[in-house]
């Protein structure tokens, strides 16, 4: 069940929920190490307060972490829900997320928040040379709306579903420390802590 659209975020209020996804670390040392590595979800009135916190599992270079973050949505208690955010478009590798059909099936708009701006030649060049379906994973990367500068060299944010005004504004009432927003600083600490034992910085 989809809730709310896009068209619904007329003002950004300071207590919007948000989720915002990250994923665990993973490592190729060993085949059982490298089949799945943890998915989490922060659910957070803007910047201040923690109200959940969703978890799934995904595959390392796979291609699940659309669904699962659909699912981890559409299945939840929460049901106020009204902005995604990620922090890229490819988690537990190259697991590339659709943008499109996250904000579709969920009816929430989506934002990315990036720290790096993506080099896309050499990502489509190692999917390539390393993926039989690397077309697929490419056309998803391709189809993806374009990055908008924020901070020169340090914040990028992609939107689906929502102006960049409004996006831009998200990610100023989500963000309290540093230049990531809560909800994503949060899941980043919360699945590197499930995967390493302890959490690692953002």
């Amino acid at each position: 069940m989809a809730r709310g659209s896009s068209g619904a975020i007329r003002k950004v209020k300071p207590q919007i929920r948000v989720v915002g996804f990250d994923d665990g670390t993973f490592s190729f040392s060993s085949k059982l190490e490298r089949e799945k590595t943890i998915l989490i979800g922060v659910v957070m009135k803007g910047s201040q307060e923690v109200v959940g916190v969703l978890s799934r599992w995904i595959t390392v270079d796979g291609l699940d972490a659309t669904n699962a973050m659909i699912d981890a949505v559409k299945s939840s208690r929460f049901r106020d829900l009204r902005i995604i955010m990620l922090k890229g478009i490819t988690y537990a590798g190259f697991n590339v997320v659709d943008l499109e059909m996250l904000h579709r099936e969920t009816g929430l708009p989506v934002i990315v928040v990036v720290r790096k701006k993506p080099d896309l030649r050499a990502m489509e060049k190692a999917l390539r040379k390393h993926f039989s379906d690397a077309e697929e994973r490419i056309t998803l990367l391709r189809k993806a709306p374009p990055l908008v500068e924020l901070i020169p060299e340090r914040l990028y944010l992609q939107a689906v579903g929502l102006d960049y005004e409004r996006a831009t504004e998200v990610v100023r009432v989500t963000t309290k420390i540093g230049l990531t927003p809560e909800p994503l600083r949060l899941a980043h600490m919360i699945a590197s802590a499930v995967m390493r034992g302890e959490s690692t910085r953002e």
